[in-house]
């Protein structure tokens, strides 16, 4: 299979080293020189450009991964789904719920699978939490609790995640995505939106923190807090069922070890019994990611991430926003 990477920043190196049996072969990026670097690593013969159009004169692409800033995301997918082109798009995918709506039914139209890379799912932690919920050693769902935050860097306010007609947004579309969908992905859709975003240290005209109260229709709630004021990298991920609690703790590098707990409750109460799970080794969502777009194409199956659960995210995001008087679209 043959693949090109749009984006040669941080995250589309990251993506080409974690390929699998895909052969790269086309690398694109505005900034030639980046793109020129990461085509060179390439031990075969691999193309660099600078217009994502090139990839639509060629007939020997089969799937391309879109890495870019949220403002070109959805043209360069349009553009891959309408030529048969399969696609692995990064979280969020769009700036917003209108650019994505008609995606759903173009992929369907051209037989053409489309990922979206909430690549959390596939952290061995969450893995093994999904396991366990499948199992039912928590018995009923009851609710979610999370925090995940960074503390920028100098010139953070500068940057392109601080241009809204760029990014669509600030912390919420950025990190709080990841929360959402795991929080969708094991209590089911939010019927419910409530919530604040606002801007409390950053000179820019995007959020640094939001806080989000959702509801399924049963009840259950996710209550979750997104930051890039946090000074300390953090990510916290409880999940409470009325056996037992879930706490996943760390992603690994600045925010600490990956680690899984099981809190099981015992029939008098009192101290659960624990189980813990700690992860060292390197972060391997990335290849079990990209090894489950390659299943998805395979087998012709729509992602179990995919231009829904995209869709879902940045429904909960838009509301927000509007409650919190953003209006990023203009």
């Amino acid at each position: 299979m043959n693949l090109a990477i749009v984006g040669c920043g941080a995250i589309g190196r990251k993506r080409a080293q974690h390929l699998g049996n895909i052969r790269l072969v086309h690398c694109i990026d505005m900034d030639m020189p980046r793109a020129e670097h990461l085509a060179s690593l390439l031990k075969h013969g691999c193309r660099a450009g600078s217009d994502w159009r090139e990839l639509l004169d060629r007939t020997d692409i089969d799937a391309v991964i879109i890495a870019t800033p949220q403002d070109s995301q959805v043209e360069i997918a349009r553009g891959a789904i309408a030529a048969g082109i399969h696609v692995l798009v990064e979280k969020p995918a769009a700036r917003h719920l209108d650019e994505l709506r008609d995606l759903p039914a173009l992929a369907a139209k051209h037989n053409v699978r489309v990922r979206v890379g909430f690549n959390h799912r596939y952290h061995r932690a969450f893995q093994q939490a999904r396991h366990l919920v499948d199992s039912g050693v928590l018995g009923p769902l009851l609710f979610v609790r999370a925090r995940y935050g960074h503390g920028g860097r100098l010139g953070y306010e500068g940057e392109w995640r601080a241009q809204p007609l760029r990014s669509g947004g600030g912390e919420l579309i950025d990190q709080g995505v990841h929360l959402i969908d795991l929080a969708r992905w094991f209590l089911g859709e939010f019927v419910e939106v409530t919530g604040f975003a606002h801007t409390y240290f950053w000179d820019m005209p995007v959020e640094d923190n939001a806080f989000m109260l959702l509801k399924t229709a049963t009840r259950q709630a996710a209550f979750m807090h997104v930051s890039c004021t946090e000074w300390k990298n953090i990510f916290s991920w409880e999940l409470y069922g009325r056996d037992g609690k879930l706490h996943v703790e760390g992603l690994g590098g600045s925010y600490g070890v990956e680690r899984l707990s099981w809190y099981k409750n015992l029939p008098n109460m009192g101290p659960p019994e624990t189980t813990i799970w700690e992860y060292p080794m390197e972060d391997n969502s990335w290849g079990i990611e990209m090894a489950e777009f390659l299943e998805d194409i395979r087998c012709a199956r729509e992602p179990s991430a995919g231009l829904n659960d995209a869709i879902a995210a940045l429904a909960v995001v838009g509301k927000l926003y509007r409650e919190s008087g953003y209006d990023h679209r203009t």
